[in-house]
């Protein structure tokens, strides 16, 4: 069964814009977490920035006390936040690349290029009972360093996907690239998660590619939430992915 991660950050983003700095203030990320738990969620993720725009440190040690299910911690290869999630000891962490300028994740991590220090942090996160997810673009060239350095899974960056979503050649063109990096992944003992970008109109498609098993998801929840409420845009996202046969789009999929 293809498996939902929901984001939270942007929960956290809207209360940082009125209350950052102050003790309290709403809305609560960690509600949110649990609502969206109690809808059928079946794990929750939060990036801890190194520049706290969203989520802060306080906000990963209560998820980490309050939810039941998977918390994924997404975090910069940064020694501080390496601490961190060495002290919370969140079920999985996903290394990213982070800019500060950057509004969101804007591409994977280049793990060629940085195989000593992955290599490093990876070791101390296993030690610590860790799993390790990395975040990279669908490249067989870094799906395959990533299973150099010892990390269990890779999160295949769908960003490209999403952006080219409405323009069917290069849509097909990227899909092809997630298919092959996610293959290829299988083949060196990878298992693979997936996301950016993505929503309740382009994730039906991405039910070809094969071996998906879980999917991280948070702006287009937390905005669709505007409209229709946090439950039922949780639902709306669950209701996409069924049906997925690891490789087979659904009937239903043009």
């Amino acid at each position: 069964m293809l498996k939902l991660g929901v984001n939270i950050d942007h929960v956290a983003t809207l209360r940082q814009a009125r209350y950052r700095g102050m003790e309290r203030g709403e809305p609560d990320p960690i509600a949110a977490a649990l609502l969206c738990e109690q809808v059928g969620a079946h794990g929750i993720t939060a990036h801890l920035r190194e520049d706290r725009r969203h989520i802060i440190d306080r906000d990963m040690v209560a998820l980490r006390k309050a939810i039941r299910t998977r918390l994924n911690f997404e975090m910069a290869n940064a020694p501080e936040i390496v601490d961190i999630a060495l002290a919370i000891r969140p079920d999985i962490v996903c290394l990213v690349p982070e800019k500060r300028e950057e509004i969101s994740t804007e591409g994977g991590l280049d793990v060629v290029g940085h195989e000593a220090a992955l290599w490093e942090t990876i070791r101390r996160m296993k030690d610590a009972g860790i799993e390790v997810s990395l975040f990279v673009d669908p490249d067989p060239i870094q799906v395959e360093a990533s299973a150099r350095v010892g990390a269990q899974f890779i999160e295949l960056h769908t960003g490209a996907y999403a952006e080219v979503f409405h323009q069917k050649s290069e849509r097909n063109r990227e899909l092809e690239r997630l298919v092959s990096a996610s293959e290829r992944a299988h083949q060196v003992g990878l298992r693979v998660n997936a996301g950016h970008g993505l929503n309740r109109e382009n994730l039906p498609l991405l039910h070809v590619v094969p071996h998906l098993e879980e999917l991280n998801i948070g702006h287009s929840i937390i905005s669709r939430a505007v409209f229709i409420g946090l439950e039922n845009a949780v639902r709306e996202i669950l209701q996409a992915m069924e049906g997925y046969g690891g490789g087979t789009p659904p009937r239903s999929t043009p």
